[in-house]
């Protein structure tokens, strides 16, 4: 059972990741740039002459299968994070950096270290992909983890690259700790590398959750489990019982969104990947849904503002509490490929056969 729930998590997050607004956005920077210039100049048109037709992502003359329902960055991290987790963390990011104009000597993304005992890496085709993947290439990632990559390369090792970072408190971290709880594994030691403060506590907190899921298909366990690592006197430690205070007042997940909405978000500031916003809803919707995946993903993509990545935190919780079997069948096919649109070498993984490879010899 701990096998079928460590690979709903992996699906659940691929379906959250892919049920935000954001999701097509990140996709569409597979097409060429002037793409989403026009995206732009028609949401400046619709400002200046105001009209209501907002524009959404399009793909003209080019190739729609980016722009169809799928997983985004938050998938691809997440592979990424199962791919490397054997690495120190540290030379694994390092590996994400992208050679000095003129060298020649740095490891580009898709030509990693070797991986022990003949693991897949980041640069292996996936058996059953479809289609052939790209090889190197810039990878597209949150600030913090920009940030992180920039301090690496001047030699600014963890937990500074983290803790001199403007973004130190979203929760990129929180989201590659999935694959850490998934596995038992303490996700401090990533989370330092580009997070601190409620960034590092985002992921701790999530992979304690994710852990407890994966062990018991608790929801209330889980949140437990979050909960005690999330120190009272903190953001994310305040956010989160709050959070799942008003979440079990409201009795459902569709009836919290109003309530989440109110007591988590400002809307003051364009932080939607906080963590100590992020992590909480995350929390709350699973245990309000008893760990039901189709109950609480719809809603936690209903909190627009956090929509990059609360759907696929909620999504990872709820899928290791129900396991592979609960994910509805529907979603299965479009969320187990990866597009490459952040992480390019990892274009046409299936990460449903990667959590397969994360399983083997796990009941």
């Amino acid at each position: 059972m701990p096998g079928d729930r460590i690979k709903g998590a992996f699906a659940g997050l691929a379906v959250g990741d892919a049920a935000g607004w954001p999701a097509a956005r990140h996709r569409a920077a597979l097409h060429a740039p002037w793409s989403r210039r026009l995206h732009r100049e028609l949401d400046a048109f619709a400002e200046e002459h105001r009209v209501t037709t907002l524009p959404v992502p399009f793909a003209l003359n080019q190739p729609v299968a980016p722009l169809r329902v799928g997983p985004s960055d938050d998938a691809e991290w997440l592979a990424w994070t199962a791919l490397t987790i054997d690495r120190p963390r540290a030379e694994a990011f390092r590996d994400l950096i992208d050679p000095a104009p003129g060298t020649s000597g740095a490891r580009a993304v898709g030509d990693p270290a070797p991986a022990p005992h003949g693991a897949r890496t980041v640069g292996d085709r996936a058996p059953g992909s479809s289609g052939e993947r790209a090889v190197g290439g810039p990878v597209r990632a949150r600030i913090s983890v920009a940030t992180a990559l920039d301090n690496l390369a001047k030699g600014v090792e963890p937990p500074a690259s983290g803790h001199d970072n403007p973004h130190f408190f979203d929760d990129a971290a929180a989201v590659r700790a999935v694959a850490f709880g998934a596995l038992g594994r303490d996700p401090t030691r990533d989370a330092e590398v580009t997070n601190a403060c409620d960034g590092v506590l985002g992921a701790r907190a999530m992979a304690a959750a994710v852990a407890e899921a994966v062990a018991s298909g608790s929801a209330v366990n889980a949140v437990e489990a979050a909960l005690a690592v999330l120190p009272d006197g903190t953001a994310i430690g305040h956010n989160a019982r709050l959070a799942v205070k008003v979440a079990r007042a409201a009795g459902d997940p569709f009836a919290a969104v109003p309530a989440l909405d109110g007591a988590l978000l400002d809307h003051v500031y364009s932080y939607g990947v906080g963590a100590a916003q992020t992590v909480p809803v995350a929390l709350a919707l699973a245990e309000v849904s008893g760990g039901d995946l189709d109950r609480a993903v719809p809603a936690a993509a209903c909190l627009a503002a956090l929509a990059d990545s609360a759907p696929a935190l909620t999504g990872a919780l709820t899928g290791a509490c129900g396991g592979l079997g609960a994910i509805p069948e529907g979603w299965i096919a479009p969320v187990r490929t990866l597009a490459g649109c952040c992480l390019p070498d990892l274009a046409g993984l299936d990460l449903i056969e990667l959590a397969n490879d994360v399983t083997e010899g796990i009941a």
